[in-house]
């Protein structure tokens, strides 16, 4: 390709939430001398390596002809496609070296595409691990992951609204709560000294569920996808390896996950992760709640 094409610099991230389930995906595109762009597209329908295909294809597509690119994922899945298998792949019919038809196959054929048009170099950098461009595409993919409907209107069931407050400058954190059952609606908030604002999530679940008496059928309402994935998704396997994560290292917050693990087990609990933008006024109350525990006694 000509040494004259212009250069660009493109961050991308992908995931679903359960995968496969619902998926996001999100790209920033850094032209020289121009503000960021950013880009995001959600699937009802996916999973984790789709998405990060997905990410890749729609930033290249995003492109006005031709350019120099230099591309950061956090998925290995798709840098080791591209860099050390697609070649392969092509050369042996879209097939595996064990013979089987190579996955997800109409996605690597459009990257393949792409790459006739545009000179890309590859990188794979960690995720969630401080790069600004980086974390902006992961927020960007998780923010457009579809959102089911919410079930505020089942009238038979505890609905419990979860909401935290963190200062690092006051160097504390809070939480509030409101359960509703019906036509009933109870709030509690609380401030904690030095706690960080996962801690302050994981204490909201907990205080809310240490308030039912008796095993009910709970709609458990947050917006933090740390507490929802932990205990849908993490717990479990922290639990069967001694409380370990799978690099050997000790749970964070051991102690709250413990506690929130047997309270969930004492009930039927459906977990929602709720849109920031716009939440149910029973979030917001919960969120004021947690505000005001904040701010108590200064």
């Amino acid at each position: 390709m000509s040494n004259d094409l212009p250069d660009v610099t493109i961050y991308t991230d992908g995931g679903c939430r359960p995968n496969p389930g619902p998926g996001g995906w999100g790209a920033v595109l850094l032209h020289p001398g121009r503000d960021p762009v950013e880009l995001s597209g959600g699937k009802r329908e996916a999973t984790n390596n789709r998405m990060e295909m997905v990410a890749a294809i729609e930033a290249l597509g995003a492109l006005d002809g031709s350019h120099r690119v230099e591309l950061y994922t956090d998925s290995t899945y798709l840098k080791k496609g591209i860099t050390e298998w697609l070649s392969k792949w092509r050369a042996k019919g879209w097939k595996t070296a064990a013979k089987k038809d190579v996955k997800n196959r109409d996605l690597w054929e459009e990257l393949d595409k792409a790459l006739q048009i545009h000179e890309v170099s590859w990188h794979w950098t960690k995720g969630h691990a401080g790069d600004r461009w980086n974390e902006v595409a992961d927020e960007l993919a998780s923010a457009a992951i579809p959102r089911a409907p919410l079930p505020i209107d089942d009238l038979k069931a505890v609905h419990l609204f979860t909401a935290v407050a963190y200062s690092g400058k006051k160097k504390a954190g809070s939480w509030g709560v409101v359960l509703r059952f019906a036509d009933d609606e109870k709030g509690l908030s609380d401030r904690v000294a030095g706690a960080s604002a996962n801690r302050m999530h994981l204490l909201s679940a907990i205080s809310g569920l240490e308030e039912l008496k008796r095993r009910v059928r709970v709609h458990l309402y947050t917006v933090s996808d740390y507490l929802k994935d932990g205990a849908t998704s993490w717990v479990s396997g922290w639990r069967q390896r001694g409380w370990k994560t799978r690099e050997g290292k000790p749970v964070s917050h051991r102690d709250l996950w413990q506690k929130l693990d047997d309270l969930t087990r004492r009930h039927d609990v459906t977990w929602h992760v709720v849109d920031g933008k716009e939440p149910p006024e029973q979030l917001e109350y919960a969120k004021q709640l947690a505000k005001d525990a904040l701010t108590l006694n200064e």
